[in-house]
């Protein structure tokens, strides 16, 4: 699914994915009552706005089935944004940088394979990762090289 939601934007005009990190296992956060998943992180260059780049997310999650059900809860795709070039917007479709990044182990470890020096609230990603637990939170043989579309 992840190979297929890189795809499906990858073929959006308007954008084009520069990185891609390794598809990593990671326990359920939030909602712990549920299976594990798979979490990657991908670069974009893209001429889009941050808001229409948020619409190209959910779109491609509609094409590739997602139902929202319940917060948190599983679901087979889940596409966020995560930081546009600086930007910051916070309003009630879309906040940037997102709110929760610098909290969760799972989206900054493979974020930090193709943004390390990515600095976003004062640090760098891997500042921001350096204070959090990784625990369970492992590679998945067979994905891409990082930074490799």
């Amino acid at each position: 699914m992840l190979d297929a939601a890189v795809a499906a934007l990858a073929a959006t005009p308007g954008l084009a994915v520069t990185a891609r990190s390794r598809n990593y296992r990671t326990p359920p956060w939030g909602d712990t009552d549920q299976d594990w998943f798979l979490n990657a992180a991908i670069g974009i260059a893209t001429t889009f706005s941050p808001h229409a780049l948020l619409e190209a997310c959910l779109s491609a999650e509609t094409q590739l089935g997602r139902v929202r059900e319940r917060r948190w809860g599983p679901r087979v795709i889940d596409i966020d944004v995560l930081h546009y070039a600086g930007a910051t917007v916070s309003d009630e479709r879309l906040v940037l940088p997102h709110r929760f990044l610098r909290e969760r182990a799972f989206v900054l470890v493979p974020l930090a394979e193709i943004a390390p020096d990515l600095a976003i609230g004062g640090e760098t990603v891997v500042q921001a990762l350096g204070r959090l637990d990784r625990s369970g939170i492992e590679p998945v043989a067979g994905t891409p090289d990082a930074g490799h579309p």
